[in-house]
């Protein structure tokens, strides 16, 4: 069995992204998000937890978060999680799982785009490219036996 890994979160940038190049001269951001969830305690009370998920960006995915995301920026990543091991410099040794982005979104207002922004490793940011919106979509319930999954 071939395995499956998907990750989608949602937050704010706890800092601006930083871009690097490889030593094979490829772009790589890493950037860092935080993500906030409510939930009831034992004592019925609301409580606030927040988790800070590392993130990874290669080549002009990796560019364009770099050039428009800032600290703060509301955003939603998707991506597989990946996990590496790696010797600190006090020689102890690591490991960090963290997202590697193959999807960005700006949510909300953002200066990089007027509608929001989503950019994707799989093509480049296209400004003011047109949009092919099917005019052929028939009204009235749609029948689920024809879904094909």
């Amino acid at each position: 069995m071939r395995g499956f890994s998907k990750a989608i979160i949602t937050g704010n940038l706890t800092r601006d992204p930083e871009l690097r190049t490889t030593t094979s001269g490829t772009n790589v951001c890493s950037f860092s998000v935080a993500v906030n969830r409510t939930f009831k305690g034992a004592d019925g009370e609301n409580k606030e937890d927040v988790s800070y998920i590392d993130c990874v960006a290669w080549g002009k995915l990796g560019e364009v978060i770099s050039n428009y995301a800032k600290k703060g920026s509301s955003v939603l990543v998707s991506g597989r999680l990946s996990q590496r091991s790696f010797e600190g410099k006090d020689g102890v040794k690591r490991s960090r799982t963290e997202v590697v982005a193959e999807d960005f979104n700006f949510i909300g207002s953002n200066p990089a785009s007027r509608d929001g922004g989503s950019y994707s490793s799989a093509s480049a940011p296209a400004e003011d490219a047109p949009v092919d919106i099917p005019t052929d979509i028939p009204e009235g319930e749609v029948d689920l036996s024809e879904i094909p999954f």
